[in-house]
This record gives C-alpha cells, structure tokens and sequence, in this order.
C-alpha cells in the first residue's frame, strides 16, 4: 500500500527563525521568536512563558502598537523635524527609514499572525 506524502504547508510570512509546525520542538522555536517581539520585561512572566498562544497574543498587540508608533512618526515627520532644526537632509533619511519600517513590522504582524494561528490549531489546553 501506498501512503501518500503529507506536506506542511506554511505561509510565505512564516519566519525563518521558527521551525515548522508539526515538527519537532517547533513550538519552543516559535515561543523563542515571539519573547524577541516583546520588551524583554514580559519575558519572565509566567503565564507568557507557559502558554506561548497567550504569548503570540501579547506580541500581535506589541507590533501593532509598534506600527501606529512608526505611522505617527512618519506622518508628523515632515512638520515636526523641522523645528528640531535637523537639516532637510537628515529629515528625508528620517522620512524613509520610518517608511521601511512600517513595511518591516507589516511584514512581522503578518508572521506573528500566522505562527498565532498555528499555536492555537495546536488544540491543547496548556
């Protein structure tokens, strides 16, 4: 008899740094990524230590906070610098590196979803 080969598949947002769902110690992968997301104070909390569902939780809500920071930043950038007396130079390069940003933490929000929903597919009560 045949078995058929079975394949994980996994989002083009999944980050590199957190091994495969399914596979082994794939989850301690992706509660070691998700500790890097947050500020290192919630690092020690036991309930995010002990429940890395809870922890994909608390770090969607940290880089969602973290894009409406970046989105403020940017959108005052150009009425704001100025009057620090940055140089336009300095302003232009500011306005970018805000730009990049927002896309990079859109990017990270997308595989914090993703590696979410494959913690909560997990179906233990941890």
């Amino acid at each position: 008899m045949i078995m058929p080969l079975t394949s994980t598949r996994i989002s083009p947002d999944w980050p590199c740094q957190v091994k495969t769902p399914g596979s082994y110690d794939w989850e301690r992968s992706a509660a070691k990524w998700l500790r890097e997301l947050i500020p290192a104070r919630y690092a020690s909390y036991p309930a995010l230590i002990r429940h890395p569902v809870l922890l994909a939780r608390h770090a969607q809500i940290q880089v969602q906070q973290e894009i409406r920071v970046a989105r403020t930043a940017l959108q005052t950038a150009r009425a704001e610098l100025p009057m620090l007396g940055l140089p336009e130079s300095v302003i232009e390069h500011t306005i970018k590196m805000y730009a990049a940003e927002v896309l990079q933490l859109q990017h990270i929000a997308r595989s914090v979803r993703a590696v979410s929903e494959a913690l909560g597919g997990r179906g233990t009560g941890r």
